[in-house]
């Protein structure tokens, strides 16, 4: 798994001049001192580009708008911090002037009871309204800190600049991203349709390939050749392959390669494979472990051409830096309410299980043929805490929209095959029915973390309809 990048925050220090400035000078080098500790960068106003170098006059909000724009390809997000009141146009000018599309987190310092003279009191309980009144006339959109006014060295900060930075990796991870679609929707599967066009006005584009494409460059592929030998030694290291014939290795291996490649030379990032029943009956293996190597190095890979599902195991795994698998919510666990079962054939993530091997496709096997179907990553779903999410198209109002929150998967006894686990959901029925009337996929990405609010956040500044379960204080 890849190694979380390091955070770029822009940072726009408010002062107002007739409180006392001299918190803008103590609140800009907490600010840097907090980002540092966090293990990020702030691109800021230094004392000498500006009073403290923070942000008041319109000439500063330029200076600093100035300095942002030649940071632009690095900064993920922006912080307004508020030492006192603020003055509101400056902040806003500095970030309409820098012309930067990313989120912004607004936030307060607390005043302390017993320092509310003239000379200590801030003010920036009030001063936050006025800059968030301002950015709403602005057109910026932005976030809020879970509390009102918080510390900037205070515990819930810290938890909020977390969940913020997850909210500005979905954000800038979905900017002008490009979809692998290999092969074509399987004719049974209307349920994981979806348009084209309308990912596209959202800056997401879909590349398409057709799965004879694939075969024939896999026939023009020889056993020997490193690409497929490199592909199979790694699918050996990755998984158990006891009692797999070499044959469908080298099938898989070879299959793995020519997907690489094309997704290099295409400038793909995550994918969505036609993985049955074509793939079997014309190739002779299921992509699964194939599939489930990439969604491990978190490059999410969908079955069933499901591109919705691989875009939101993405948001997700940009969210927490950890791998994410695309599940069915597929079965009721008994007669508990709140708990399901959720189980794919299987292509998840190793991260996924308790214990995972290779083995083969029981459920397509009677129609095509057991050697047909090696290839399948099989195991019990490991326990943790999970979050969820699907984000779709809404063809008829050309809108994208989505549903996402929080629950955890249990060791409740489960005996059964593919890749499952028991997932307990608060309020799951309640769930359900929102997934029902709403007429959403019985696909769900999942994935071993507790990111759902920035997922939720991050959809609001794609402009995506979003609905958080079972329901958020915001």
């Amino acid at each position: 798994m890849a190694a979380q990048r390091t955070m770029t925050f822009g940072v726009v220090v408010g002062n107002r001049g007739f409180f006392p400035d001299h918190l803008a000078k103590t609140g800009r080098e907490e600010i840097i001192s907090v980002l540092e500790a966090a293990g990020a960068r702030a691109i800021v106003l230094s004392p000498e580009e500006s009073k403290y170098g923070a942000v008041e006059t319109y000439d500063e909000s330029m200076r600093c708008a100035e300095l942002f724009k030649k940071h632009a390809e690095e900064i993920d997000g922006i912080i307004v911090t508020l030492p006192n009141f603020g003055e509101e146009r400056g902040i806003v000018d500095a970030i309409r002037l820098s012309g930067l599309k990313v989120p912004v987190l607004v936030q307060a310092t607390p005043d302390r009871a017993d320092a509310m003279t003239i000379a200590t009191r801030r003010d920036s309980f009030c001063g936050k309204m006025s800059a968030c009144n301002n950015m709403m006339q602005y057109g910026i959109n932005y976030s809020l800190t879970t509390l009102h006014t918080e510390s900037l060295k205070s515990d819930e900060f810290k938890a909020d600049l977390e969940w913020f930075s997850a909210v500005c990796r979905i954000v800038k991870g979905l900017k002008n991203l490009r979809i692998g679609a290999i092969g074509a929707r399987p004719t049974a599967f209307n349920t994981v349709r979806y348009s084209e066009r309308i990912f596209e006005t959202a800056g997401i584009s879909i590349e398409t390939i057709d799965l004879s494409e694939i075969f024939g460059r896999i026939n023009r592929m020889k056993d020997t050749d490193d690409a497929a030998q490199a592909k199979l030694a790694s699918i050996k290291k990755y998984v158990t392959t006891v009692g797999i014939p070499e044959e469908a290795l080298l099938k898989m291996s070879k299959l793995g390669a020519v997907i690489d490649t094309w997704m290099k030379q295409t400038h793909v990032t995550i994918s969505a494979v036609q993985c049955w029943t074509s793939m079997e009956e014309y190739f002779g293996v299921v992509p699964c472990t194939v599939m489930s190597m990439m969604s491990n190095d978190l490059i999410p890979s969908a079955c069933e051409v499901d591109v919705p599902g691989t875009l939101s195991m993405y948001m997700l795994a940009l969210a927490s830096g950890t791998p994410s698998a695309l599940l069915d919510w597929n079965n009721n666990y008994g007669t508990h309410p709140d708990k399901c079962v959720c189980f794919h054939c299987s292509n998840l993530p190793k991260h996924f299980f308790k214990e995972v091997k290779m083995d083969y496709q029981e459920i397509i096997a009677g129609t095509v043929g057991k050697l047909n179907t090696f290839g399948t990553c099989v195991g019990r779903v490991k326990a943790g805490p999970m979050s969820y999410a699907r984000y779709s198209t809404d063809d008829r109002r050309g809108v994208v929209r989505g549903y996402t929150g929080a629950g955890k998967f249990t060791d409740d006894p489960l005996d059964t095959f593919g890749g499952a686990g028991v997932a307990e959901i608060p309020q799951l029925q309640k769930l359900l029915k929102f997934i029902c009337r709403e007429g959403f996929e019985h696909h769900v990405a999942a994935n071993f973390s507790d990111v759902s609010r920035a997922i939720h956040e991050a959809a609001r500044y794609q402009g995506w309809e979003s609905h958080y379960h079972p329901t958020l204080e915001d």
